[in-house]
Parts: C-alpha cells; sequence; structure tokens
C-alpha cells in the first residue's frame, strides 16, 4: 500500500480458481484453495493489497459485482464464547439486538489471539473459509437472513490479499456440511 497517495494495489484481473503460481502464498491459503477444489466449489477471485478501508472493499465489489458482507468475530464478556458473524455491509452491528436472538450478553470483538488460535486467520482476514481451521466447532456460526438470499457471497481465502466470489448455495450445501458446521440465522434488522 503506498500511504503517501492512499491507495492500494488492485489487480482488476479476475481470475478463476487458484492462483497459477502459489509459491508465494500462505499455507493457509493453500489449504483453502485446496479445499474448495476437493468440493468441487467454483469461484472468482481478485487479488490485492489487504484491504485498508471500507472504500477498498466496495472496490473490490464493484469489480466482482457483488455486496460488501462484513465478517466479524465475536465472543462474550468472558471470553469463553465464540462467534463468527455474517452480515451484509450497510447494516449496521447492533449488539443488543444480536445478543437477545443468541442468549449472550454483552458481546464484544474477539481478540487476534483468538482469531489466530481457533481459525487460522489474522485481523482484516476474518473469512468463513477460516471454520475448515476449527476443528472443535469453538466458534458457532451466525448469518444474517439477508446474507442468504443473495445469489452471491465473497470472502477472504484465509488472508486478506485475495478476495473471492463464491455462490452462496455452495457455502450453504457444499463447504458447511463438509466441514461439519451448522449456523444460526439471525435477522439484525
Amino acid at each position: 500500500m503506498n500511504t503517501e497517495q492512499n491507495t492500494f494495489y488492485l489487480d482488476k484481473t479476475i481470475y478463476s480458481g487458484r492462483p497459477f503460481d502459489v509459491s508465494k502464498r500462505l499455507p493457509k491459503e493453500i489449504r483453502t484453495y485446496d479445499l474448495l477444489d476437493q468440493l468441487d466449489i467454483h469461484y472468482t477471485r481478485l487479488d490485492h493489497d489487504a484491504l485498508p478501508s471500507m472504500e477498498a472493499c466496495q472496490d473490490v465489489d464493484k469489480l466482482l459485482e457483488i455486496d460488501i458482507c462484513k465478517n466479524l468475530f465475536l465472543c462474550n464478556a468472558q471470553k469463553t464464547d465464540f462467534y463468527l458473524l455474517l452480515m451484509p455491509g450497510q447494516k449496521k452491528f447492533r449488539t443488543a439486538v444480536l445478543s437477545k436472538q443468541i442468549g449472550s450478553a454483552r458481546l464484544s470483538f474477539a481478540d487476534p489471539e483468538f482469531m489466530e488460535k481457533y481459525l487460522d486467520i489474522t485481523p482484516g482476514s476474518v473469512s468463513i473459509l477460516g471454520l475448515m481451521n476449527d476443528k472443535d466447532h469453538k466458534v458457532r456460526l451466525l448469518i444474517d437472513k439477508d446474507v442468504i438470499s443473495h445469489e452471491f457471497f465473497c470472502c477472504h481465502p484465509c488472508i486478506n490479499t485475495s478476495s473471492l466470489k463464491l455462490k452462496t448455495r455452495d457455502i450453504m450445501d457444499k463447504l458447511l456440511p463438509a466441514i461439519g458446521y451448522g449456523y444460526t440465522l439471525v435477522d439484525l434488522l
């Protein structure tokens, strides 16, 4: 990212599938592509610098022709229960509304160490694909009803230097069953 001009590198080429050369990619990203390929989940990909702002996310989403989906990693006050919340980018996150629906008071953003421990991801890279790393199912998946009403879904491949566009049905019907994950449908108004 060039901070003097407040710009970032964005390869405007839309690729189909995994990168041809994975020699400079992290193992967790390669594992993501391996899983998607194994499950016969087709996707398109954009490569870019780490996205510095929501405006940068909007640039990516415009190229992929998709709406922003926020991926929030949350926990309770005791840091014993963890949640991955998927919600439309235009909705505001209201803790009280979500807390009432899932029966967990005083939700907050979880510390990065828990992201790393359970999902093998770092801040800025939060993604539903990180659930493949949660073998003990310590993280509860929460999906806003509006997310599953869209035909396509966009997320990172466990690293925030690429963005993937997948069919929402493939996430729901192929990915989640393959990794043994259910979800709780929520309505964030």
